[in-house]
């Protein structure tokens, strides 16, 4: 999504919900200031490996990757490259990606797709294979997703598809897709009923997370980047919270040193997850914090009106009550974890997504979630402070959470 015009506002389902839940105070103790664990200067060009065997990767991280050609030089040589964009980020960043390829692939060709998460169909899609095929694209064609989440997602779904199969690389150019999505291998699109519910399993060859793409972010997009970085703390590192805390104006300013970190740290733990898990068959889900409920908002208000962030955001807090009702986590634990949600910029109520019966429409849409088994809703919640756990919720209970977090109609 692209920024807001002259005299445009987010939409009043966005700005409504920022009135806070109400936690009584108590003491917390000043939290941990670690050391932050990037010590290289934040121009130098960092890798994380992420370890699948012979599925392997690096994510490459710094400034002015898309101008170096080294970034790129472990990729395999092929005829063609295919580069999937999309109408916001093409015209700033395409033409320089194009030229940085000339040197190694002798047919280079693009798609450039509509923008935005409503668009991440089947037809979107379809986009992709007609320039693959009308380009006669063989197996050794490479695919280069330039782009936020929606775009690296569709891109690998299309390179999983094509030819059962064809490499792809991300060069991710949203915090977001920085710091989760293109990282991974989940790949597909949205369907009506339920987001992201047809896709595939898909290692990229390579991340390249060019730093300098950021300062073209729009506010609000950076804000929801922020939210997949958040979600790291509760779950795996509490240190890495603590210092979200220490510099999250910093990362709201562009700082480019915080960045570096925020993304790297990000990277590490979501690298350590897959490679122990890389299909989701346990430990994997617990990078869904925030999900359950996230999704629901986000399809049940039509997907693009609120980014996929926000929703990761109040689908953060919603979480956090579920597991203070069950006595998984105390009231300051929730408390700080909002207090970090609305510096980073984020909604703190979720909208009423039905007058009728809020909580029932919440529950429909949550039972379509790949998590679920039997019909039964399995949310990721913190089972104590950097730790979390997979578990199902009575359904009285989760309707109390939904009625206390949202916002009134």
């Amino acid at each position: 999504m692209g920024p807001l015009g002259e005299g445009q506002s987010l939409p009043y389902t966005w700005r409504a919900m920022t009135t806070p839940l109400h936690f009584p105070e108590t003491p917390r103790p000043a939290p941990r200031r670690p050391t932050p664990l990037v010590s290289q200067d934040a121009a130098d060009r960092q890798t994380v490996r992420i370890d699948l065997a012979e599925r392997s990767y690096a994510i490459a991280i710094g400034s002015g990757l898309l101008s170096d050609p080294e970034a790129f030089s472990s990729l395999p040589p092929g005829h063609c490259a295919l580069v999937v964009s999309n109408t916001t980020v093409a015209p700033l960043y395409l033409e320089r990606l194009e030229q940085l390829l000339a040197g190694r692939y002798a047919q280079r060709c693009s798609v450039v797709l509509p923008d935005g998460e409503a668009y991440k169909t089947w037809q979107s899609l379809q986009l992709i294979f007609d320039a693959l095929l009308r380009n006669h694209c063989d197996r050794s064609t490479v695919l280069f997703a330039l782009g936020g989440g929606v775009v690296g997602d569709m891109t690998g779904f299309a390179a999983a598809s094509y030819m059962r199969g064809v490499p792809f690389v991300q060069v991710p150019t949203t915090l977001l897709a920085q710091v989760d999505s293109s990282v991974g291998g989940k790949t597909g699109i949205n369907h009506p009923l339920g987001k992201n519910m047809i896709g595939a399993f898909h290692q990229p060859l390579l991340v390249v997370c060019d730093l300098d793409t950021l300062d073209t972010l729009p506010e609000r997009e950076l804000s929801a980047g922020l939210a997949e970085i958040i979600k790291y703390g509760p779950i795996y590192d509490m240190e890495f919270m603590a210092w979200l805390e220490d510099q999250v104006d910093a990362l709201r300013a562009r700082d480019r040193a915080a960045l570096a970190h925020a993304v790297r740290r990000s990277c590490e733990i979501k690298a350590a997850v897959v490679g122990a898990d890389e299909r989701e068959a346990g430990l994997r889900a617990i990078l869904n914090f925030g999900h359950t409920f996230g999704h629901a908002v986000e399809s049940g208000l039509g997907y693009g009106v609120w980014l996929h962030g926000e929703g990761v955001g109040v689908g953060m807090l919603m979480a956090a009550e579920l597991s203070r009702r069950l006595g998984l986590v105390d009231v300051g634990f929730c408390a700080r974890l909002q207090a970090l949600v609305q510096r980073a910029g984020l909604p703190l109520r979720a909208p009423v997504l039905d007058a009728n019966d809020n909580a029932g429409r919440y529950l429909e849409l949550m039972r379509v979630d790949k998590k679920a088994q039997g019909g039964e809703i399995r949310f990721v919640l913190i089972d104590g402070p950097g730790q979390a756990v997979l578990r199902s919720a009575p359904d009285a209970l989760v309707r109390e959470v939904v009625d206390a977090c949202c916002a009134p109609a």
